[in-house]
């Protein structure tokens, strides 16, 4: 799939599904319940299935066979495990099968001013991803930061070398707002990618991060999101729009 998809261009239900990482973080999921979803996800070859750290073997042999790819989250959901630990999570799920990594900044030293140790503690991370050949996104908490901090969070994942920067966990009170990934998209280099996560429920919605520049999107809506493309894809109108709408769902609670 291209880095970006132009305003215009059409697209086919199989790129709706190259952008989605189905997100099956909730601590209630059993095993059992995680492992069929990531079978019945890979029989529609989205991108990937992002699972907790614990189930990223099974998640990895229930994919087999499919191009679908295993994701796990580092540090999550608040980012505050320390540096040392977060490395040592990325190289087990790296281990285990992982081959990206989403990982939450340490969002209170973030809104403190330390933007170094910021930075160090993606760079650790990343350092140890692309080692593997993983991709590594960061995850920046967007309800939990004014515009400033946004920004200063795009400038430390950009300097640690990042591959993408990613909206939310889902976990605090909100998720993804086109004000936040056009801000996002604004200030970081063509390198960088922009993940949207958390509220992303109806193709339309899908369709309008994308037309600011997503091209990775964090769902448990991946059916509603499939169906969805698949009526625009029949009718002929499963197109990127001009940026500058506004769908977004405010609540954005997806995980």
């Amino acid at each position: 799939m291209p880095q970006t998809l132009a305003p215009g261009q059409t697209l086919t239900v199989q790129d709706v599904a190259d952008l989605i990482d189905h997100a099956l973080l909730k601590p209630e999921l059993t095993p059992a319940e995680v492992e069929r979803a990531c079978r019945e996800l890979a029989e529609q070859e989205i991108w990937s299935v992002c699972v907790r750290p614990s189930d990223v073997a099974m998640a990895r042999a229930a994919v087999e066979g499919h191009s679908t790819r295993v994701c796990t989250v580092i540090g999550f959901p608040h980012g505050t495990t320390t540096t040392s630990t977060k490395v040592a999570e990325a190289k087990q799920a790296l281990a285990d099968g992982a081959t990206e990594l989403d990982m939450v900044l340490n969002i209170g030293c973030l809104r403190g001013g330390d933007a170094d140790l910021v930075r160090e503690d993606i760079a650790a991370v990343v350092e140890v991803g692309h080692a593997a050949g993983a991709l590594v996104k960061v995850i920046f908490e967007t309800a939990l930061l004014d515009d400033a901090q946004k920004v200063a969070a795009c400038r430390a994942s950009q300097e640690a070398g990042a591959d993408f920067v990613k909206t939310s966990t889902g976990f605090a009170g909100g998720g993804a707002t086109l004000p936040d990934v056009r801000l996002m998209r604004a200030s970081t280099g063509p390198d960088v990618q922009v993940k949207a996560s958390g509220g992303v429920r109806d193709i339309d919605t899908l369709l309008a991060m994308v037309a600011e520049g997503v091209t990775r999107i964090g769902t448990s809506s991946t059916e509603a999101l499939l169906a969805g493309a698949r009526e625009r894809e029949a009718a002929g109108t499963l197109v990127v729009p001009e940026p500058g709408a506004d769908v977004t769902d405010p609540d954005g609670q997806d995980y």
